[in-house]
């Protein structure tokens, strides 16, 4: 029996701890779809004008702006299921209390991306937006192309001298010149915490049959 004895401990504490990790995994999960409600109700709540101070706290805030576009914008390397490849639209915006701000307008194929976009007036509901596109493997914007790869409102703001306040355009009144909007939304927010609990499930029940393979080899070994 004593053979037996520190395989059987072993298999029982590392099961233990595993179905652990994947209870916490679960916990995490509703967690985070609760999170998601919360912000799904931020985004589709009533709209507000946009605040005279704004600042990331506000992030999905829903706002209305009224303005008109410079002809100034800076073009995001996206992709659309239907259309393929394109670009995200984020042009300068001067608001009618003469605030330049960016506004997300929304996307164009690629064969749209030089078509001329003048100065327009708009009427724009959205929300507001502090996108976290970028990762370490991003490349830097081609300034001289004037092609980026993720949205950084501040380094826009920089480039295009708004203020460093983004508003994603859910709808639009006006000659929106090509651009669909995109409205915000939570599908772009990761939520793994399902298939982390089922890895560690898996791995749990993986522990368990190879502790019964040792013991029964330890058996095997004693006849």
């Amino acid at each position: 029996m004593r053979r037996y004895l520190f395989p059987l401990i072993l298999g029982i504490v590392g099961c233990a701890i595993l179905i652990q990790l994947g209870l916490w995994q679960l916990d995490r999960l509703a967690w985070k779809e609760s999170m998601l409600d919360e912000i799904r109700a931020g985004i589709d709540a009533e709209p507000v004008p946009l605040p005279a101070e704004v600042d990331p706290s506000m992030k999905y805030l829903p706002v209305t702006v009224t303005g008109t576009t410079t002809g100034q914008e800076i073009d995001v390397l996206s992709h659309d299921r239907d259309q393929g490849a394109g670009y995200q639209v984020v042009s300068r915006f001067v608001t009618d209390d003469g605030r330049a701000i960016l506004l997300d307008r929304g996307f164009v194929p690629q064969e749209l991306r030089h078509v001329a976009r003048p100065p327009v007036r708009l009427q724009v509901r959205g929300n507001l937006h502090w996108p976290q596109d970028a990762s370490s493997s991003t490349p830097a914007p081609n300034l001289d192309e004037n092609i980026w790869f993720a949205r950084d409102v501040d380094a826009m703001a920089r480039t295009l001298d708004t203020q460093p306040v983004l508003v994603v355009a859910s709808f639009i009144t006006g000659d929106n010149q090509g651009a669909e909007p995109v409205p915000v939304a939570v599908e772009g927010i990761p939520n793994n915490h399902l298939s982390y609990a089922v890895q560690w499930f898996l791995i749990a029940a993986t522990w368990a049959v190879m502790t019964l393979a040792l013991i029964w080899r330890i058996r095997q070994r004693s006849y």
